[in-house]
């Protein structure tokens, strides 16, 4: 096999089809199922070599609904596969990802990584020992409607982000930081290039035996500032973001659920990216609405702008991402450092909440 970093036309030596299998076929790994198929059907140098879960019935059920081999265990599927998606449990996720490491398959594996640092470390230890890729997932990264604000977020100084979702026995083998929290520290991290210099949290357990709910302040060496909140105790599902940023001074509000964004912008008016920025009465309502800010404007414009979100599938464009790493060899798009960086906060904030609780009945 190839060094990871000479230029190679495919990565995966000698093949002319890349061989990739899914493990774990419960509600997300039958999606990565679905679309593992579709993108075979579409692209003839990729095939679905076969699906592995503990779960007998629901294996053989998802292979005959997608006419794909099964397998009984993991072994015998790993020796079919130059590839591997992981979709279990995250507590299971170390053990099967370095048997396959060890076997020289490249992963994807559902976010988190791992559930501690201590595993991340491992498997990036085995990822270079036996020269193969690790891609983690972290959907939101290919999350159209951030793809489509990032250009206007300027230098991010202050991210509010909520995560609130209906309660779910799958998940209860990790707490909400994990689970739900996870996937926005990796958005924080990944567009805040800095340091942290402090964190702080709470949180509480309720109806399983981690945390359900949990807030936590991350404050940057460049004295960016982030409060990220996550709850599976809430009666429907709410995902929203908020940024404040300089260079230029910019307010945008998304809402990943439904994908609605709105950016504003102080800019120069020969530099607002609108056709129209704001003026007449329209503006007069908006600045109303934002209170007296007309003096802090300083001559500038107010620009609006409300970027088109195109309707993309994240799970697939992520998988194709994998797929078109092993093909041309490039860099995979979220690497086990960055997994490994987001279970590294994730830890800290679970072990700041445990501190504060240490004399409390509550957690």
């Amino acid at each position: 096999m190839p060094d990871n970093t000479e230029p190679a036309t495919f990565l995966i030596q000698g093949a002319n089809t890349m061989n990739i299998g899914v493990i774990g076929v419960g509600k997300l790994g039958e999606f990565h199922t679905k679309l593992l198929t579709e993108i075979s059907r579409d692209q003839p140098d990729i095939h679905c070599a076969g699906i592995y879960d503990l779960d007998r019935s629901r294996v053989e059920e998802m292979s005959n609904k997608y006419n794909v081999p099964s397998f009984t265990s993991l072994e015998l599927l790993a020796k079919e596969c130059d590839a591997a998606i992981i979709a279990t449990t995250t507590s299971s996720h170390f053990t099967i990802a370095s048997a396959l490491l060890k076997e020289g398959l490249h992963l994807f594996i559902e976010k988190p990584i791992t559930t501690t640092v201590e595993e991340a470390d491992e498997l990036i230890r085995l990822e270079a020992e036996n020269q193969v890729r690790i891609q983690v997932g972290h959907i939101e990264r290919f999350n159209p409607a951030i793809r489509a604000i990032e250009p206007y977020i300027g230098r991010p100084m202050y991210i509010q982000a909520e995560r609130l979702s209906n309660f779910s026995r799958r998940v209860t083998d990790v707490s909400v930081v994990l689970d739900l929290m996870i996937h926005d520290i990796d958005l924080v991290l990944s567009l805040i290039p800095s340091e942290i210099r402090h964190i702080s949290a709470s949180g509480v357990r309720v109806f399983s035996n981690e945390l359900d709910m949990a807030t936590a302040r991350i404050d940057f060496v460049n004295g960016a500032t982030a409060n990220v909140t996550a709850s599976r105790l809430s009666r429907s599902r709410h995902r929203k973001f908020r940024f404040f940023g300089t260079n230029p001074k910019s307010y945008v509000s998304l809402d990943l659920t439904t994908g609605k964004s709105e950016v504003f912008r102080l800019v120069k008016k020969e530099e607002a990216s609108s056709k129209n920025p704001l003026k007449s009465f329209a503006a007069r309502k908006i600045l109303e609405q934002f209170g007296e800010i007309q003096e802090a404007m300083q001559g500038m414009v107010l620009d609006y702008i409300h970027p088109e979100i195109p309707k993309v599938n994240a799970l697939r464009d992520e998988l194709e991402q994998f797929i078109n790493t092993l093909r041309n060899n490039t860099p995979v798009a979220v690497s086990s450092a960055d997994g490994r960086r987001a279970i590294m906060v994730a830890g800290k904030i679970t072990a700041e909440i445990e501190a504060n609780a240490a004399s409390s009945d509550i957690v």
